[in-house]
């Protein structure tokens, strides 16, 4: 089996500069460079006694381009490029696609009409072959039929309802042996169904609000360790009890953002 391969960014230019989800709101100019720094650095080293970790350059004017979640989706050779809602982040496209043609991806060809924010939204899930995708905030629902025909595989999609969560790996991971770690109430009740019909009941592990909020979903799961910004003891001790070991790396300057361990990381091998 191949090593995990993940994409960073470092956070040279990281700021908050404007509102485009909750969280941003109240925090323009409140983030503190060198703390968001340390923060990260803390990160890619956990994660780099797991994986291999590669990086995309940080480019001045794009400060979410450390959340390279949402640089795009890749499946074996194959990537999607994502296509931004928000014109500010907009500008982070053509490093994506730089960077996923180095590595020598296959990319598709996207409509540019049809908005699609990566593995913000798009998420594959650890058991069996299909992917999980979302639409109601960024991505849009027709989505998940190009990605189906790209990729070749099935997708079930569920829809967002709750701003807080406006990209589903806020609110939902895909863990290892085919768990699924997520806040039900982030998603609509047919969606919530839908999580029930694809994971037995004993994969299924619930997430509180209070973890939520501190976005605990937004996690990345290596080598039987789960990498989040926090977890509660009744949390740790649920994914203890499905084999997990839990790795808190607190991330409160990217939270100001709307983004934790997950939104910093895309799996480029899984």
């Amino acid at each position: 089996m191949m090593k995990q391969k993940i994409l960073m960014c470092a956070p040279e230019f990281y700021e908050v500069d404007y509102v485009i989800n909750p969280w941003m709101a109240g925090n323009i100019g409140q983030t503190t460079l060198s703390l968001a720094q340390a923060q990260w650095e803390n990160l890619r080293q956990t994660l780099a006694r797991f994986v291999d970790i590669v990086l995309l350059p940080p480019v001045r004017g794009v400060p979410d381009l450390v959340f390279t979640a949402n640089a795009g989706l890749v499946l074996g050779d194959k990537a999607v490029v994502s296509r931004f809602r928000s014109p500010e982040r907009q500008g982070e496209e053509p490093y994506n696609r730089a960077l996923f043609e180095k590595l020598g991806f296959e990319i598709a060809d996207w409509p540019q009409d049809v908005f699609f924010e990566g593995a913000g939204d798009a998420l594959w899930h650890r058991g069996e072959q299909f992917l999980w995708t979302a639409y109601g905030f960024r991505s849009d629902q027709q989505a998940a039929t190009l990605l189906q025909t790209f990729f070749g595989l099935p997708v079930v999609q569920l829809r967002l309802v709750d701003p807080r969560f406006y990209h589903m790996d806020t609110c939902l991971c895909p863990l290892t042996g085919g768990y699924v770690m997520y806040y039900p109430p982030a998603f609509a009740p047919e969606s919530q169904q839908l999580i029930a019909a694809h994971v037995p009941e004993d994969k299924r592990i619930i997430v509180s609000e209070a973890d939520a909020l501190h976005f605990a979903c937004n996690a990345v799961d290596v080598a039987g360790h789960i990498v989040l910004n926090d977890a509660s003891p009744a949390l740790e001790a649920d994914l203890t009890r499905a084999g997990f070991k839990t790795i808190r790396v607190p991330l409160g300057e990217f939270l100001k953002a709307g983004g934790t361990a997950k939104c910093l990381t895309l799996k480029l091998v899984e």
